[in-house]
């Protein structure tokens, strides 16, 4: 990276303190804790943190500082001037932080892909990274990277060989995709959960389930959107690398697990349910599901686990575990009452218990739940009975 000076004063305008033999900032950091050396340090605001407290120390070794009007003391100027470091005054480092990204984005001038929706954003994410591969290097979202501080950070990441950025986009309250849609200014914009009517017969897919079929046909336009040709099953294009906890098939102790943990939406529980459903199943075999909560999810939250149970118990699931022991888990197993077999419990590992005694080899078993429940807790704990279905 190698933003000029001259475009951070056009951004913000002149610095408090600086030095003309600064001409360029080499890279951008948040953390105080490592190495600020030619970094320009942005000291974020938080709920439970102040990155100026550090600003100080900062000083020391960045290349330059960015610092919000108000929490810049006379003392941290003065040092600036001594030290002949740039620190320019902001009226919020968050959006001077998504200014950062924007910047260096416009810099390298390649095709940004946004994705976001109430479900299936990483999946859909990692299939158009793997159809743009042909492109050159892809900078792609990582891990949680989908917000505020996240999507500036992934835009960071691009460097002169980067040939594409694909940037998922998540939203935690009003407002908020409009901020990261400014930041990263796409080129192309993926919105989930469309419907799917006439999709016609498809090439074996990368991904299982009719949701990830649609996730995938959405990667397929954003790869022709942007002259990517769309190469034949098994070539290294698809090589989806989906992270753990999404999209993921077990063989636990004789069992087919599908390791849907890592997080829930209402859609994306009823999308799971309908794979699950769907799965061939050897002679005599069964199909269980493992449901902890969904959070987040305000007033509507009782209606929206009483539809999930009901789904569950429309399918005719063999059994279903509910993992809550509180008045969600109360409203999932009044709707599912009816099914072969019922249980309900307060924490991930005590579901061992009931499926120990319902699963046989060769039974099929969902687990899925929000983050926030770790259900992949239960995932050692997992074991067939000895009887017969």
């Amino acid at each position: 990276m190698s933003l000029p000076v001259s475009q951070l004063d056009a951004l913000w305008g002149p610095p408090l303190a600086r030095v003309e033999a600064t001409t360029a900032i080499d890279r951008v950091s948040t953390d105080s804790r490592g190495d600020l050396a030619g970094a320009l340090f942005v000291p974020l605001v938080g709920e439970r943190f102040d990155g100026h407290s550090f600003l100080l120390a900062a000083l020391e070794t960045a290349g330059a500082v960015v610092a919000q009007r108000g929490r810049i003391s006379d003392a941290m100027v003065a040092r600036a001037g001594e030290l002949g470091k740039p620190l320019w005054a902001v009226a919020d480092t968050q959006l001077a932080y998504q200014q950062l990204g924007r910047l260096w984005r416009r810099h390298l001038a390649v095709p940004v892909v946004a994705v976001t929706g109430s479900a299936g954003k990483t999946t859909t994410r990692e299939l158009i990274r793997a159809l743009l591969a042909p492109l050159g290097p892809v900078v792609a979202s990582s891990g949680n990277e989908n917000n505020d501080v996240g999507v500036p950070l992934t835009l960071l990441k691009g460097d002169t060989t980067t040939a594409a950025y694909v940037v998922e986009m998540g939203m935690r309250g009003l407002g908020e995709i409009e901020r990261l849609s400014r930041c990263a200014e796409p080129d192309v914009a993926v919105i989930t959960n469309i419907g799917t009517a006439h999709i016609g017969p498809l090439v074996p897919l990368p991904l299982e389930g009719r949701h990830n079929a649609r996730n995938f046909l959405l990667a397929v336009a954003v790869a022709q959107e942007l002259g990517v040709p769309v190469a034949e099953p098994g070539a290294a294009p698809w090589a989806v690398d989906v992270p753990g906890g999404r999209s993921r098939r077990l063989q636990v102790a004789g069992i087919e697990v599908l390791d849907e943990t890592y997080n829930a939406s209402p859609e994306a529980m009823l999308a799971a349910l309908e794979l699950l459903a769907h799965q061939p199943l050897a002679a005599g075999a069964r199909r269980y599901a493992v449901l902890g909560t969904m959070l987040e999810l305000g007033e509507h939250s009782l209606a929206l686990h009483r539809q999930v149970a009901e789904r569950a118990r429309q399918l005719q699931l063999d059994g279903l575990v509910i993992v809550d022991g509180g008045a969600e888990g109360e409203a999932m197993q009044a709707a599912a009452e009816g099914l072969p077999r019922l249980a309900r419990v307060a924490e991930p590992e005590a579901a061992a218990a009931p499926l120990g005694a319902w699963l046989c080899p060769g039974d099929v078993v969902l687990l899925k739940a929000s983050r926030g429940v770790a259900l992949e807790r239960l995932l050692p704990l997992l074991s067939c009975s000895s009887g017969t279905p």
